[in-house]
């Protein structure tokens, strides 16, 4: 199909893309001169600027949470057909509410801005950080070994508890976190959904063991859900999937 158009004179103001502009400009986002760019490196510029905005979450510039699901697809994907280790983190900020409610919530804009800074300080290239809801943060880290995921974890343990966060008020926020971790199956069809859960679980251990700790899953997991195996092996009906998965 030739999606070329009929024209190809490109009247911007006939798009009445102020609003977008606009957007861009409040984000920081990097546009070239208008009176200078011509009319498709302009067009192309805004619509490259704003499906980067649709990744990224607005208070932290981090991966939002539609970015880092589909990040996290990718690389189930790789995982089932490599077997290398991939790593998710679910991070929560331990007594959040109170900052809230004592700081009030501009200050508890700044303690997950601040957050989100280290995380990403202390992070691969290749690794992905999003905000994924409230004071919640997640991780993935690809082809990272069990061996080193406890190691890696404590690291940004550490660094958030190392960081007081001055507030406008001039008070410091002194800040802790629970980690919960877990390593997606090798060589199996997952889902995000049953990985995040592992992870989720993790994270709960943490916060009833006393928060500002991790807590990871010991070893990737071996062993498959009923779910998992009909993913795998293309089981029809729930009763066929628990079937096979005691076999």
């Amino acid at each position: 199909m030739d999606f070329r158009p009929a024209s190809s004179v490109l009247n911007l103001r006939e798009l009445k893309l102020e609003l977008a502009l606009s957007l861009l400009e409040q984000a920081g986002y990097p546009l070239p001169p208008r009176a200078e760019a011509a009319s498709a490196v302009l067009l192309q510029s805004v619509i490259d600027g704003l499906c980067d905005l649709s990744l990224r979450d607005a208070l932290t510039g981090l991966a939002n949470r539609r970015h880092f699901r589909a990040v996290l697809e990718r690389e189930i994907d790789r995982v089932a057909r490599t077997g290398e280790s991939a790593l998710l983190l679910i991070l929560d900020i331990d007594h959040f509410k109170r900052i809230n409610d004592t700081h009030g919530h501009e200050a508890g804009d700044q303690v997950i801005q601040a957050v989100g800074r280290r995380l990403a300080e202390c992070v691969r290239p290749m690794d992905t950080v999003a905000r994924y809801g409230g004071e919640e943060f997640a991780i993935v880290l690809p082809n990272c070994q069990p061996t080193f995921g406890l190691v890696v974890a404590e690291r940004m343990r550490a660094a958030i508890q190392g960081l007081p966060v001055k507030l406008r008020s001039g008070q410091n926020a002194h800040l802790t976190v629970s980690v919960g971790g877990a390593f997606a199956p090798q060589w199996v069809r997952s889902s995000v959904s049953l990985w995040m859960e592992r992870a989720d679980l993790q994270l709960y251990c943490a916060k009833s063991e006393g928060r500002n700790r991790v807590c990871l899953e010991q070893t990737p997991v071996s062993s498959v859900t009923a779910e998992e195996k009909g993913m795998l092996f293309g089981v029809g009906t729930a009763s066929e999937a628990e079937a096979a998965a005691d076999e």
